[in-house]
């Protein structure tokens, strides 16, 4: 919990994510986290290890824009801000109590419980949140709407417009073809 200007105790959430490319699927959880809490800040991890498509500042950029609303919609004050070191680290130095993370599926349930038991045995002060994904949303994932995209497959139903506009010329300029792959 932080304190606002007026000493009332906030309650801070934390929703970190690669966010590579921001998804329907992602900006579903960031809604339905925003009503949970009197302010949620998402970290954009920088996470090189995955190998991002996007630069780290662009994927804020991106985030920031689909969720310049949603603070006025929910009351929740939303920061977006790119991160590069343990979670629970940043939780803490922006005052959060939570981390919320969403489940898709029981693959990302066994992962997400390891991170949370880890996370929990780093700082027992922090808890960790699971939301299921809205069953439209419960298949989509960054890793397959970037392939999708590579394959000239129609992207639309899962990213927002500007993230479509983005990705789009991200992965034409950034793709060579395989003419070993099977399309």
């Amino acid at each position: 919990m932080t304190e606002s200007a007026q000493g009332k105790m906030l309650r801070t959430g934390v929703y970190p994510g690669t966010f590579d490319p921001v998804t329907n699927g992602h900006l579903d959880v960031i809604t339905r986290a925003a009503r949970m809490f009197d302010r949620l800040v998402i970290g954009v991890a920088a996470n090189i290890g995955k190998n991002p498509v996007f630069p780290l500042e662009e994927r804020v950029d991106l985030v920031r824009a689909e969720t310049v609303t949603l603070g006025e919609k929910t009351g929740t004050t939303i920061e977006v801000v790119p991160f590069s070191s343990l979670l629970i680290d940043f939780a803490r130095q922006h005052g959060a109590s939570i981390i919320v993370r969403g489940l898709r599926a029981v693959s990302d349930f066994d992962y997400e419980v390891q991170m949370a038991g880890t996370n929990y045995r780093l700082a027992p002060d922090i808890e960790t949140v699971f939301l299921m994904a809205s069953e439209r949303h419960q298949f989509i994932s960054s890793r397959f709407v970037k392939e999708i995209a590579r394959l000239g497959g129609d992207i639309s139903t899962f990213v927002p417009p500007l993230t479509l506009q983005r990705t789009l010329a991200r992965v034409r300029t950034s793709s060579v073809p395989d003419p070993e792959r099977p399309v």
